[in-house]
Order: structure tokens, then sequence, then C-alpha cells
């Protein structure tokens, strides 16, 4: 008879998990020891617990599989509870297991006691507890919630002592996808009548393409759409690489650097069409035209009461809709095509660097220029993020890593460490600024003892740049709270072993890049820049009209 730790560690295997990230509880140790025997499935130690969710998070959305992380009780589920909201806002599939107090102990006062099924149940899709007589059946179950049309978290807390319980064999199919799956049928009749209408009379409609239809992998119906409507499409950061950016119809991401430049496309229209458009990105009305709006996903538009002059849901999957909006029988639109093609031009000029100027941008397009297409790119927030979300060629959406829901700095590092174990052939980059670079610093002894080889480009401006920019637009006093100084004058030449190269100007850069991607483990490269750089292209006005 098997025991709880072991049907555990089992069932993930057979589900695909390979990974199971976390730092050790003493409750945690029959599991660990589970997992080290069952073959196919690793424990991966990290540094802190946010660090477990977050990589736990990346996998999930690099594999299809649930990524998975444990920590104990109290402050190790507070911890946690970081990169869970991070998978949850950002749609990454993740199985969050932690610690709980056994039965007789849950309602008493004990040491690193709280209710953590309350601590989860506002960042996750489903927070329950199990036993060892539903093991398999919670695991199953949650794995199939947090991997369904809208990706998620679940939390499942396992009481502690029950890891060496014996468990009663069990015929259970592995299928942890077999919760009810809704079957779309094509559009009804007098639903598409409507939206034939909306789209033959408009002259200028817009395609908003959002997070969902990158899950539903709509690129090629999304392109063959946009050419036979001859209508521009326009991108929340997530979605960026669903369409390619050379397109004639491309016009630009949403809410990123120079968004007042692509709002003067998406600002002449009469018509918003969005596909798959997840507001947990950028909400509708913050940027949308005063004219009719066609939502298409599985769940309804969220839109703010009386923001929106029109707005039609259709609800069913991606692909179906799209089919039937193919088949439509709609003469091409009223677009000036060189316009759209001139207005991206001279957005990604005046994101090119000026000659013999060492700032961001020569940082990002420097970068850009080393790392193949193949290769990921995990980005922090910050500053840095809205040039990276505007400019950055992104030729498939997983080629380009962000949180753009949950929005937590700190999340490039444990994203790279998690894309490099997933994807161990593929180059891996981690760019992040000065303000998250101190959060998560540590995880690099984690890159160092696991030996990967990840690229970290920290771009130090000594400044919390963003929200510098912020208190400058409010008129307030922009150096407050904001300027870090945490650069050493002196050069470092490691972090927990991990070799840093310093960059003062543009040569130094490039020469930094080449030498640390022919490195066969991790380096940091510490570009140095101004950050006064941003100044003009970030916080733009997304509404000119």
């Amino acid at each position: 008879m098997s025991t709880v730790a072991q049907v555990f560690a089992h069932t993930l295997k057979k589900i695909g998990v390979t990974f199971v990230f976390g730092v050790p509880s003493g409750n945690m140790i029959d599991y660990i020891e589970a997992i080290r025997k069952e073959e196919g499935i690793e424990f991966v130690l990290v540094g802190h617990e946010a660090t477990a969710a977050f990589m736990a998070g990346v996998c999930g959305k690099l594999t299809g599989v649930p990524g998975v992380c444990f920590a104990t009780f109290g402050p190790g589920a507070t911890n946690l509870s970081t990169g869970v909201g991070g998978a949850q806002l950002d749609r990454f599939p993740l199985l969050a297991f932690t610690d709980e107090m056994p039965d007789k102990l849950l309602a008493r006062t004990v040491q690193m006691n709280i209710n953590q099924q309350q601590l989860f149940f506002p960042i996750t899709k489903w927070t329950t507890r199990l036993n060892q007589h539903n093991l398999e059946e919670i695991i199953l179950k949650g794995a199939g919630i947090a991997s369904d049309k809208t990706p998620g978290a679940v939390h499942i807390g396992i009481p502690a002592g029950i890891g060496q319980n014996p468990v009663p064999k069990t015929k259970s199919e592995v299928d942890y996808l077999r919760l009810e799956k809704k079957r779309w049928a094509p559009l009804l009749a007098e639903q598409l009548a409507k939206v034939e209408k909306l789209i033959q009379t408009s002259k200028k409609p817009v395609l908003a393409v959002g997070l969902s239809a990158v899950h539903a992998q709509v690129g090629e119906q999304l392109v063959a759409l946009s050419q036979k409507f001859q209508v521009p499409v326009v991108l929340t950061p997530m979605a960026k690489g669903l369409f390619p950016e050379d397109h004639p119809l491309y016009a630009g991401v949403l809410f990123h650097a120079l968004s007042d430049a692509v709002a003067e496309v998406y600002g002449q229209a009469d018509l918003v069409i969005g596909i798959g458009y997840d507001p947990v990105e950028f909400n509708y009305e913050d940027w949308m035209p005063e004219v009719p709006l066609i939502h298409i996903d599985c769940i309804e538009a969220d839109v703010a009461s009386g923001q929106i002059r029109e707005v039609c849901n259709v609800l069913g999957a991606l692909d179906v809709a799209l089919n039937e909006l193919l088949q439509l029988e709609i003469e091409p639109k009223h677009w000036d095509v060189k316009f759209v093609q001139e207005n991206k031009r001279q957005i990604f000029e005046k994101l090119r660097p000026e000659p013999d100027c060492f700032g961001p941008l020569a940082v990002v397009n420097e970068l850009r220029k080393i790392l193949p297409d193949e290769g990921i790119l995990t980005v922090d927030v910050g500053a840095h993020l809205h040039l990276v979300g505007q400019l950055w060629r992104t030729p498939k959406p997983e080629n380009l890593l962000m949180t753009n829901g949950w929005s937590s700095m700190g999340f490039a590092i444990p994203a790279a460490l998690a894309a490099k174990l997933c994807k161990p052939d593929l180059p891996v980059v981690a760019l992040m600024g000065d303000g998250g670079f101190a959060m998560m610093a540590g995880e690099l002894a984690s890159a160092k003892r696991l030996k990967l080889k990840i690229v970290f480009v920290v771009i130090y401006d000594n400044s919390l740049s963003l929200i510098r920019i912020k208190q400058q637009k409010k008129g307030f006093n922009a150096a407050y709270g904001t300027d870090l100084e945490i650069r050493t004058e002196q050069a470092t030449n490691h972090y927990f072993g991990v070799p840093v190269i310093r960059a003062m100007n543009k040569t130094a850069y490039v020469n930094a890049l080449n030498e640390a991607f022919n490195q066969n483990g991790p380096v940091v490269i510490e570009a140095v820049v101004d950050g006064q750089a941003y100044d003009e292209l970030l916080l733009c006005a997304n509404k000119k009209f």
C-alpha cells in the first residue's frame, strides 16, 4: 500500500509535472523523499517561496501542464502568495500546495497558524484541503481547474503529519482535464447577423487582440481575418508575438511606450473588434474611442457601465467564431494601409537609440541583435518593460515572458530560471531594472547551484524610473522615495559566485553581451545608463480624441 507522499509524487508525475519548486519544511520532507524516488520528477530548492511560485507559473505557461510549488505554514504561505497571485492574474496554470495544521489544531492558537484557505481564496480559482482519502481526486480536479480555458492558480492545503499514512489503491484514470468541457456551438444566426451588420456598416474597424487569444492559439486565423477585411491590429502586451510586427497591418502595442502614437491609428476606428481581449492587462474604456465594441471570447466583456456606446458579446470558442467571421462576405475596409505602415515606422524610429548614446534604448536594441529569435527574454516590471513591450521583435508569445496582469517586481529572475529548466536548449536572458534586481538578487545563488546558463542584464539608473516619471507628471518631487543609489563605485566581480561585468558605454556593453553568451553558466551584466531617456517615451496618453 502506498503512502500519501508517494501517491502525491506519483500523481503529479502522471499528469506531466517535471519540477516541484519550494523551500523545505519539516512536514514536506516526506514529499521531497517521495519525489526523489519517483523517476522523471524533481524537487528544486529555491531561496524564497515567491520564487518557487513564479517559477512554477512560468513552467505552466511554457509547458501547458500546471506548474507546482510547495510552502510551509504561515510565513511560507504568505511568501508563496505573491507568486500565486501572479499565476492567477497572468493566466499561468499553477498548483500551489501548503502545509496546514491537522484538523484538531486548525481552530487553535498555534505557532505559524493562520487560515490559509482565506488567504488564498481571493488570489486563486479554487482553494481546498485534501486528506488521505481524496488525495488523487483533489489533485486531478485542481489541475483541471488550473488549466482550463482561463488558466490560473489553485491552492491545496495538506494537513501536517499525513505524509506516511497509507492510501488504498484506486483505479482512477489520469485525465486531469476530465472536468466537463463546454462544447461551443457555431454562432446563432441572429448573433452572427448582428455582428455582420456592425462590421458591414463600419468603415474603419480595428482588431484588438488579448491574452485569451494566445491561449486559444488563433494566430493564423487572426492574420487571415486582418488581411481579408484589411483592418489594422493592436495587441495587449502579453499577446505580443501572436501577430507579426512586420505585417503591413500591425499597428502596435497598447499601453506601452509611445502609446499616443499607436493611438493615431486606433483613434480613427469606428468599431473595435476584441479578439480574446482579457481586461486584466488594460480595460477597454481606458483606450477605446467612443465607438461600438464587438467582444469575442468565452467570457463577456468587462466594461464600466455607460462607458462604451454599444457592446456586442460573442461568446464561444475563438477558433469557431473566427472561422465564421472569415466566411462573411465583407468588402475590404477603408483604412489607409500606407498610413498604418508609416505610423509604425515612425514609432520604431523613435525607439532607435541616438548614436553614441548609452541609455535604456541601446540596452534593449543591442540585446535584441544578439539574442536569437528562438531565445527567451524574461522582463521585470519597470520603465524598461514599456520599451520592450513596444519595440522587442517577438516571433512567438512564448519567446517573451512578462507579468502584465499581476505586475510584480522581481519576476524576471525566477521566470528566467524556470524558462531555462523547461527549455534547456534555448538561450535565456533576464532583463530588469536595479530595483527589481535588488528584490531577487539572492536567487543568483540558485542559478549558480543549478548550473543554468542565463544572462542577467540589469539596467542601473539608480532610480525607480517609472515612479519618478509619474511623480514628474504630477509636479511632485521626482527624487523623493525613488532614488536607489545601490550601485557601488567599484564594480564587484561576482554575486554568489556568478560573475559580473559592468558596462558604462555601448561598446563595453556589446562586448559584455558577447562574453556573457560565450560563458557556460550564469553571468550578470550591469548596464549603467542615464534613465532620463525614458521620460519622453513612457506614460503617454492612450486617448488623443
